[in-house]
């Protein structure tokens, strides 16, 4: 039996080049058999053409077959009637340069394995974070372990008893991390109109002992609000509190003239979190934690020998273990320096201006249907909304019906008492009969 081909060196470029027909052509009749925006027919038949699909022994013809079932079984975030979730379409020139990562495969943990790689993401996360308003930024998978690596920052700045004051807005991996990192209960602010309440973070940093950390959002998952962050910061700076903004999601918004505004007083945080596999169309995973203080990343500083030795450093070396909790980590950075490169931030910006503006358009047309009843206005890009006179179990019954076969992608999300459904709209292919088509399924599949 022959040594299957490497992907880089010598022969690298010709054998990706025909696997990448194979790959190509196995999309395409995967996306051909779905039909739509998610296959139909609920788990079950999914599952089975998986099963079916997988080889018992070695077989020449597994890279077109699993890539086509895969095709066949997935969501399309490219479909505009697949809409749930911040789950982006990503542009075809990220795709590409995630192509070249993963040939060359650079592991960022020292910088004979990545030379280039390690002073490609040095250059752009600080530029990235000086866009936001602060000095240096770190790669994460998203926005959980930008979020996680916040409140470690924080807690090794500030002590063991650090605790975590965020409203009831708040992203779950932030409770999450501070029960992981052993810290106190949160202590939860009320978001009444679904965004944290000032006044009531006011009343809590005053009754509560230091030290404390404010997590803020800047476009929150249900409903893409954000927290007053000028008033808030205000607050904490009065009550000498350390301050977190989670931005996974509204972060984008900085690229844009247009909505950047709504982010005021996000560079008086400490630390921000940023994710630009939504509002920023990568691949996933292209997160990043920016940082105000480049002191903090201190605490991230290791010593392995095999990876930077003492005199390696001193010698000139890059240090690569203190900007990571991880340790073999891919080149993420590529994708979104030739994304930036190619579009420029006001390439990127009209992208974020073109799904704000199908948000507004979308939420004008649910507010000229009778049987539908709109949640608000959109900030960013989700729209609530829910047909008007049905039961909480008859909405859920609706999104569940669309998905099971396979028309929409619709998600959920509790707010004011009631079941809404969630659109959040990242795709800037998606016209306006497109949005027209996906109310006319969901009232179409409402009981009457």
């Amino acid at each position: 039996m022959s040594t299957p081909p490497l992907a880089s060196g010598p022969e690298g470029t010709r054998a990706l080049r025909a696997l990448l027909g194979v790959v190509l052509d196995a999309l395409a009749e995967g996306d051909r058999a779905r039909g739509g925006p998610l296959p139909a027919g609920g788990p079950g038949p999914v599952d089975a053409r998986v099963r079916d699909a997988l080889p018992e022994d070695g077989d020449p013809g597994a890279l077109a077959a699993l890539v086509r079932v895969l095709a066949e079984g997935s969501a399309d975030p490219a479909d505009p009637l697949c809409a749930a979730h911040l789950h982006c379409p990503p542009l075809a020139v990220a795709v590409a340069a995630d192509l070249a990562a993963g040939a060359l495969n650079p592991s960022l943990d020292s910088w004979d394995q990545a030379p280039a790689a390690s002073a490609l993401e040095a250059r752009v996360t600080r530029a990235l974070a000086r866009h936001a308003g602060l000095a240096d930024a770190l790669v994460t998978t998203g926005g959980t372990e930008s979020n996680q690596l916040a409140l470690l920052l924080a807690r090794e700045r500030q002590g063991p008893a650090l605790r975590l004051v965020c409203g009831a807005n708040a992203h779950h991996s932030l409770p999450r991390a501070a029960w992981l990192l052993g810290l106190p209960e949160p202590v939860v602010v009320p978001a009444p109109a679904g965004t944290l309440d000032p006044a009531a973070l006011d009343a809590a940093l005053t009754a509560l002992p230091g030290p404390l950390l404010v997590a803020a959002t800047a476009g929150s998952t249900d409903a893409g609000l954000i927290d007053p962050l000028p008033d808030i910061a205000a607050r904490c700076a009065a009550h000498g509190a350390r301050l977190h903004v989670d931005a996974a999601y509204g972060g984008g918004l900085l690229f844009s003239e247009r909505h950047r505004a709504k982010l005021a007083g996000l560079d008086a945080a400490d630390t921000v979190t940023l994710d630009l596999h939504k509002l920023g169309w990568q691949p996933v995973a292209a997160g990043l934690l920016a940082v105000r203080d480049p002191d903090d990343l201190a605490a991230l500083h290791q010593r392995a020998d095999y990876l930077n030795a003492d005199d390696d450093t001193e010698a000139g070396l890059p240090d690569l273990l203190g900007r990571s909790l991880r340790t073999s980590r891919r080149p993420d950075v590529l994708k979104v320096a030739v994304t930036l490169r190619t579009l420029g931030r006001r390439g990127l910006g009209a992208l974020v201006d073109r799904v704000c503006a199908l948000a507004e358009e979308f939420a004008g047309q649910v507010a000229a249907r009778p049987g539908l009843a709109l949640y608000d206005r959109p900030v960013i890009s989700t729209v609530l909304f829910r047909p008007t006179r049905a039961t909480d179990d008859a909405v859920a019954a609706v999104r569940r019906l669309l998905l099971t076969d396979g028309r929409a992608v619709l998600g959920r999300a509790r707010l004011d008492g009631r079941l809404w459904l969630k659109t959040t709209l990242l795709n800037p292919h998606t016209r306006p009969d497109d949005l027209a088509a996906l109310l006319d399924l969901v009232e179409g599949s409402t009981p009457r």
